[in-house]
């Protein structure tokens, strides 16, 4: 059988490293560990990953801090897993640029459950079929949305984007000129329903606009903000 995805383990302790890899080998993935950040770090530099599981309590460089190095240049899925189910930490997780996160102790199925799940979603995989006429596409001035490869476009040029990023542009998109609120977009963006720092839709909308913004500002302004309110999107189909 063919490996599927090939996934990076990052965990101080090596007893987790083993569990994961041996569920997650289970499962045909192709799986490489680091033990600290700064292994991390290299590795997801040097390495094309379909997915990261990266712990966010590390002696050194803790998670959040490989997470926001990663997100520099790579655009690669990633779930954080925190010892800690407070609020605050899946807050820091998310404005880091994570994708989703797991609370320790976990169950090694549900793990896997996730990781098929955000690999299903994720603008980088490897393993979308686009050889058909696409069905879902949003076709605008400067950029294009193929929903079905998850793929975005701006002037002919392709955006890596995050899982997160993706789902967050192409929300926003099927609505011209809507005006959503920061905290209904954490709660249908981002599927979870509580109340924190809502600079992690801030962070991502900052994001989003600067990968779009270095092939054409006009794109990047196609992400509107509605002072007080949220942000919409703002053009006009061809």
């Amino acid at each position: 059988m063919e490996q599927e995805a090939r996934i990076l383990v990052v965990d101080d302790e090596e007893r987790i490293r083993r569990l994961l890899r041996m569920y997650l080998e289970r499962e045909n993935y192709y799986v490489e560990d680091a033990e600290n950040g700064e292994e991390a770090v290299k590795l997801g530099l040097e390495n094309e990953y379909d997915l990261i599981l990266l712990d966010i309590m590390m002696p050194g460089m803790d998670g959040i801090e490989v997470c926001q190095e990663l997100r520099k240049t790579k655009a690669t899925p990633i779930i954080m897993l925190t010892a800690k189910g407070e609020e605050a930490n899946r807050v820091q997780g998310f404005e880091a640029g994570t994708d989703d996160y797991i609370v320790k102790p976990f169950s090694p199925r549900e793990v896997v459950l996730r990781v098929k799940a955000l690999l299903r979603r994720s603008s980088s995989t490897k393993f979308l079929h686009t050889d058909t006429a696409a069905k879902d596409v949003l076709v605008f001035q400067h950029l294009t949305i193929d929903n079905d490869a998850h793929r975005v476009s701006v002037n002919g040029s392709e955006i890596n984007l995050t899982p997160k990023e993706y789902e967050l542009l192409y929300y926003l998109a099927q609505s011209p000129d809507k005006v959503f609120s920061r905290e209904q977009l954490l709660k249908d963006v981002w599927n979870y329903d509580f109340f924190g720092d809502l600079r992690t839709v801030d962070t991502h909308i900052k994001r989003l606009r600067e990968k779009l913004n270095r092939v054409s500002p006009e794109a990047a302004s196609m992400i509107s903000t509605v002072w007080g309110v949220g942000y919409k999107f703002e053009a006009a189909k061809e």
